[in-house]
Order: C-alpha cells, then structure tokens, then sequence
C-alpha cells in the first residue's frame, strides 16, 4: 500500500477522505493525460489513423470497465457521468402513464433529476419509500426500481435479490459502488449499472460506465443518437444502431481522459482490485468502530467505503477538518459528515479525524 500512496502526491499534505465525491488523482494518470495532450498539441488530431486509435482505446477501457463488472466490453456504454447513465435508461425505455418509478428516500439528486423528468414529461408515477423497505415495496404498477447499489448518504448496500426476483427492471446507481467494492453485475440482478469514472476509478470528471443487460438492449432506441451511436454512419438516418451497449453511448470522451482513466486502471490494478477493495472496507469498518468508541453516532452502513457520522452542525466540522488537512464533506440536509475511506488511507489518518470528532 505504500507504493499506492506514492502514486497520489496530494497525500503528501492532506488526509485524503473524499473519494466519494472525487478520487486522488494518481501521478501516472497526469503523466497519460499530459502526454495525450501532447500528442494533441504536437501531432493534430485529425487524420483517420488518428481517429482509428482513439476508437481503439476507448474499447480497450470499455474492455477494462466490462473485467471489474463481471461483464462484456459489448455490455458497457461510455457516459459522462452516474447521472448520464440514469438519464440514458430512462429516456431510453418505453414507459408513460400507468407505470411507476420505485426509489428510495436516500437518492443522490444525480439520480432524483432524471427520475422527475421522467415524471413531467412523460407522466410516470414515482413513488419514494425508505431505503431499507425498498426490497419490499415492489407493485404490479412498478415498471422501473432506481436505487443505489450503495448509499451515498450512509454507505448502506441495496438487497438487490428480491428486486431482481421482482419482475421489475432494476437499475442500480453504481457510483459509491465501481472501485469500492467488488460489484458483480449479474450476481446483483440488475438491467442497468450506471457509474462514475473520478470517483473511485480516479479518473477525471466527465467520465461514466453503463452497463447494460444485452437481453434488452437490441429493443432500445438511442436516448442521445449521434455518431457515437452508430454501427454504419452512412446510415444515420435509418438508424443503423450499434447493436450492443454502444447504442446507448452519452457522446466520444476526449482522448486525455480516457488515456488518464486506463493508466488510473493501471494504479489500481497494480496493487490489486482485490486488495483495494478488502483494505478499503477493513479501514471504513475500523473507523467506525473508532466514532463508536468515542460515543459518537454512526449512520447505518453496510461492507462498504463510506462512513457518515453525527455532528452538531456538518458543514462547520467539514471546514474544521480541512483546517486540520482533513478532507471530507457534509451532507447538505442531513445531519451527518461523511468520510470516503480509501485503500490509501491509514490508521492515524482516521484516528486524527475520529478525534477530531469527538471535540464536542
């Protein structure tokens, strides 16, 4: 874990604790993504050779994405983001009045802004039930379920069994799941898996992964058609439509962040899903552990990297903790602070921020 840590130089000077919102960007990844620009810079970005290559890689991270999830490079469309994936499905299925979109009451708003515009535009129920009782609350009228694999507001992890039993289409937010945890996309039983790629990928903003059940995906049309869409450009009209997951693609990511997302990949891989995800959760478990100890509330929270605690007034304790080179965020609307533990953190980066918690 050492030479993981030394692949982030903003460990350098800060406790890093904020993966949820933003992963540390790793030194290789700058380096692929400066050399890319570069290449841009020196070399133009025009030529069909050039265009080739950049197709090409964009399948190798495809490829990649597809290994972590359980999946095939055909099953997983490039995005923006967690939110173009959500607004992807729901703009790509036919649904209307008589359906019902099922949630919990601990969505991200990423997720709550395409389930309203499914609601205004197309007349779609939404019905909001708490997170724990979701598994349950499945009706005849529930067409679509978007929930979180894991919270963003408590670390809790979905029972995605009963709704894949349900007969509804499951459509998992998959943000504070890729790269935190092992996720097993055919394991969960979810049609859809929308996920960001700076979070705990470490790669840059404007990157997401979708991935999409290929039993349903030949029935769906282009939610964003363009030319990143199409199989045959020459037949843009017709469509001719990729005919795997690539129909649903959100636009072409630019060369730099893809190139810094497979060497951010390489990071990780380096020292090891496996290990990543295994010392990340112990340390996430061991840190609440320490709040408790201190008589402090914990959320409730599942095998995850997240750990949201109590405190008297979030915001004021978040801007605290970065005064003390601590980063973390507040819960707007919540009472808690939510520390994202990573496979980089240590021991007495945690104890400091539980201590520094317990200062009443």
């Amino acid at each position: 874990m050492e030479e993981l840590r030394a692949q982030f130089p903003v460990l350098e000077r800060v406790a890093y604790l904020n993966a949820g919102t933003n992963g540390p960007v790793p030194r290789w990844a700058f380096e692929a993504a400066e050399a890319a620009l570069r290449e841009q810079l020196e070399q133009g970005r025009s030529s069909r050779p050039w265009f080739d290559r950049q197709i090409e890689r964009i399948d190798l991270l495809r490829e990649r994405v597809a290994g972590l999830v359980g999946a095939t490079s055909a099953d997983i469309a490039i995005t923006g983001s967690t939110t173009d994936g959500i607004n992807a499905v729901l703009h790509a299925l036919d649904m209307g009045r008589g359906n019902e979109i099922l949630t919990s009451d601990e969505e991200h708003p990423g997720v709550l802004g395409p389930i309203a515009t499914a609601r205004d535009t197309r007349g779609v129920g939404v019905r909001v039930v708490p997170f724990a009782q979701l598994p349950g609350e499945v009706r005849p009228e529930t067409r679509v379920v978007v929930t979180s694999h894991v919270s963003w507001a408590t670390g809790r992890a979905m029972d995605t069994a009963p709704l894949a039993a349900s007969g509804a289409l499951l459509v998992l937010d998959g943000a504070q799941g890729l790269g935190a945890v092992p996720v097993d996309v055919r394991g969960l039983g979810c049609d859809f898996y929308a996920a960001s790629g700076q979070k705990w990928l470490c790669g840059p903003g404007g990157m997401g992964y979708l991935y999409a059940n290929p039993e349903l995906v030949s029935g769906l049309p282009a939610p964003w058609g363009g030319y990143h869409s199409l199989d045959d450009a020459q037949r843009a009209l017709e469509p001719a439509l990729h005919a795997d997951a690539r129909r649903l693609n959100t636009g072409f990511p630019v060369p730099h962040h893809v190139e810094w997302s497979l060497a951010s990949l390489d990071v990780l891989e380096e020292a090891g899903f496996e290990r990543v995800h295994e010392r990340a959760a112990a340390l996430a478990e061991s840190f609440a552990g320490m709040l408790r100890d201190r008589c402090l509330e914990v959320a409730p929270r599942g095998a995850s990297t997240l750990v949201s605690f109590e405190v008297a007034d979030p915001e004021a304790f978040a801007a605290r903790a970065a005064e003390e080179s601590i980063v973390i965020r507040y819960l707007p609307g919540r009472p808690w602070a939510r520390a994202s533990v990573g496979a980089w953190n240590t021991d007495e980066e945690l104890e400091q921020l539980a201590e520094l918690a317990s200062r009443r």
